[in-house]
């Protein structure tokens, strides 16, 4: 709990990865990938519930295995590709407090997918949604000048390449650029009336904690070697 509000942790964790079969649960460093997103949570202040949302028996044992918590299962209808966050974040949030039965004030999704995160990212996320009236506070990394989007180009059907934003023929040097972030995937704090009243995982008032590094997200077997080559140094 953090001034007076109730902490609750989800942790989602399907199944039915296309890019990596079974990635949550895939060794990364001789562990399972969900087992870091474990043993960090247990070394996290403020929290006072942590639970997994997976529709896979494999997963939940190795959540469990870790100290994470599995009350319930996600439906099927919630564990496609074309599932969002919102979903599964509104489907956890009120299977747990149904079985709690308190009231959780701010959802922290921590996605097993960030290994790289630390401890004091997540505490400095669940603290800057504490200091503000903020309907979420995420985590985010400065996008590369290389991938500005005054910078990006699409070529069309016809072969024909133009500017992504037409703003972008004005960009001469990128002292010009203004600039710009990318989410990292570390965490997301989201209110509760965020999520289940204005059915948005981002709502209208927006913080950042901005972390200088770049995190990885792991989608591919080459993201997977990546981190493990960076976990390891």
């Amino acid at each position: 709990m953090i001034q007076n509000k109730r902490v609750l942790v989800v942790v989602p964790a399907r199944g039915g990865s296309k890019g990596v079969k079974l990635k949550n649960i895939r060794p990364l460093g001789g562990r399972p990938l969900i087992h870091y997103t474990g043993e960090l949570v247990q070394q996290l202040s403020y929290v006072d519930r942590a639970v997994v949302s997976t529709d896979h028996i494999g997963i939940a044992a190795e959540a469990r295995a870790v100290g994470l918590d599995v009350p319930f299962y996600r439906p099927p209808e919630l564990s496609g590709d074309r599932v969002g966050d919102l979903e599964v974040l509104q489907h956890a949030l009120r299977e747990t407090e149904s079985i709690d039965g308190v009231t959780y004030d701010v959802v922290v999704m921590l996605q097993p997918t960030c290994p790289q995160r630390t401890v004091a990212h997540v505490t400095e996320t669940i603290e800057r949604f504490a200091e503000g009236d903020f309907d979420s506070v995420w985590t985010v990394s400065p996008t590369d000048l290389k991938y500005h989007p005054l910078k990006q180009l699409q070529i069309d059907a016809s072969g024909n390449m133009s500017h992504f934003d037409e703003r972008g023929r004005q960009i001469i040097a990128r002292q010009q650029l203004q600039p710009t972030y990318t989410r990292n995937g570390a965490a997301y704090a989201i209110s509760r009336s965020c999520l289940l009243e204005k059915q948005s995982i981002m709502g209208d008032r927006v913080s950042a904690v901005v972390i200088e590094e770049a995190l990885l997200s792991i989608d591919t077997l080459e993201d997977m070697a990546q981190v493990e080559r960076k976990l390891a140094a």
